[in-house]
């Protein structure tokens, strides 16, 4: 049943995990302009490297559990995973983004570190639909 809400909302992660990441930038600075996450994959500093492996691994997360749909605990479990794998991506992204100076050098803080965030609520919007699905079926059960 790939025609349910959840599949929207596990595809609006996937899409912005997986792609708006690439499209806005984390941050801007004089030194390293428009940072985003696909360039953090090739950059040289390994502190940087977890942020583009993290939302990649997010928009696969989020999309390999649209096709999850016939075990609604594993789609459930899956996605509070990416949840927690989000959070850690934030803080990532905050530490980074604190630590970025901005006496010296010019320095914005772009948009896309709030794109986690964003993630975040669809893939709970996500698991509250399947947590409704499973209550349907279940009771559908009982009746039997």
């Amino acid at each position: 049943m790939i025609q349910r809400i959840q599949t929207i909302f596990l595809l609006l992660a996937a899409i912005v995990s997986g792609g708006l990441t690439n499209v806005f930038y984390l941050w801007n600075a004089s030194y390293d302009s428009d940072f985003t996450a696909y360039e953090s994959l090739f950059n040289k500093s390994m502190l940087l490297k977890p942020i583009g492996v993290l939302f990649f691994i997010s928009a696969i997360l989020s999309f390999i559990t649209i096709f999850l749909f016939k075990n609604r605990k594993l789609q459930f479990v899956i996605n509070r995973i990416n949840i927690l794998l989000n959070f850690l991506l934030l803080g990532f992204i905050v530490y980074h983004v604190l630590n970025l100076s901005g006496e010296t050098t010019v320095s914005e803080k772009g948009i896309g570190s709030f794109l986690p965030i964003i993630s975040v609520f669809l893939l709970v919007f996500a698991n509250r639909y399947i947590k409704k699905d499973e209550d349907l079926v279940k009771s559908v059960d009982r009746l039997r």
